[in-house]
């Protein structure tokens, strides 16, 4: 059962607000996670972006509340980036005033989090690693590219059984400016309505 203020939260994403080109874009993922679905098989996406610190991260998160409230089965999510930074703190507090439950597991320059989505669910462990980390799966998943640069700097991402660019601009640009807070909130929620749109679409 997913914490009361993300599922209200959820409820509130307006889907019909997607582009017809957008939509395009995520279809190639609806048909990853229906096939596998389909087939009973674990549906493992990792979202990749170039220094795993922020837009891959919301993704992996988002993505892995909406299985939850769709009630798809056997989803596990996980990111990554072409290379290893931190994961940025403004983007944990983002989901944090969404309703994640958010606790620091340990300080340094490359913090860890536990993020929480449910009372009852594993927690993400998010810290920021490169895609193919040993955290991240290794064969038989959707490396999904959440940055344009990671896409064209990365065209081979081994182990992936499909590879799925569904890009989005980078917060960072508002860093240190009055806009900081409401431009990490509004990638949050666009990437949030994307997800909530591709699970759906999925057929239990």
């Amino acid at each position: 059962m997913l914490y009361q203020p993300i599922k209200t939260q959820i409820e509130q994403l307006n889907t019909n607000s997607i582009s017809k080109e957008r939509k395009t874009i995520l279809q190639p993922l609806i048909d990853f996670v229906q096939l596998k679905v389909t087939n009973k098989s674990r549906v493992n996406l990792n979202f990749i972006c170039t220094h795993n610190s922020r837009r891959s991260h919301l993704s992996q998160v988002w993505a892995q509340a909406m299985a939850s409230y769709f009630e798809i089965k056997n989803v596990f999510c996980y990111s990554g980036g072409t290379e290893a930074t931190a994961l940025f703190p403004v983007v944990a507090k983002t989901l944090e005033n969404t309703g994640f439950l958010i606790e620091t597991l340990s300080n340094g320059s490359n913090p860890v989090y536990s993020i929480k989505h449910s009372k009852n669910a594993h927690p993400i462990i998010g810290f920021s690693k490169t895609f193919d980390d040993e955290f991240n799966p290794t064969s038989e998943f959707a490396a999904i590219m959440t940055c344009s640069s990671a896409d064209q700097g990365c065209p081979f991402i081994g182990g992936s059984e499909k590879r799925i660019p569904i890009t989005y601009d980078d917060p960072k640009a508002f860093d240190n400016t009055p806009l900081q807070i409401e431009k990490y909130n509004e990638r949050s929620f666009q990437i949030a309505t994307e997800l909530k749109y591709v699970f759906s679409n999925i057929v239990n």
